[in-house]
């Protein structure tokens, strides 16, 4: 799989992306001011979309550009690929 040669890089974000949440769960028990929580959100959100971008790219490279890919290994990449990013626009 792919992802392992940069499982450290992925860790790394998904770990950041927790302490986000984390920090919004606290706001929102302290009850800080909405603006901060919107914010606080929104910053979740980002650090989403930069993980989904890179999985993406990923996974174009991997498993639909990759040089020596049967066209069934490409075609089933493409679908991969469109049944996640459907998922994800919902």
């Amino acid at each position: 799989m792919h992802t392992k040669s940069n499982k450290n890089q992925l860790l790394a974000r998904i770990r950041r992306i927790a302490g986000q949440v984390s920090a919004i769960e606290k706001a929102i028990d302290t009850e800080a001011g909405c603006s901060v929580i919107l914010h606080q959100v929104a910053g979740v959100r980002g650090a989403v979309l930069g993980l989904m971008d890179e999985l993406i790219e990923d996974h174009v490279r991997e498993h639909v550009a990759k040089s020596g890919l049967s066209s069934d290994q490409r075609a089933r990449g493409a679908e991969e690929l469109i049944d996640a990013v459907r998922r994800y626009t919902k």
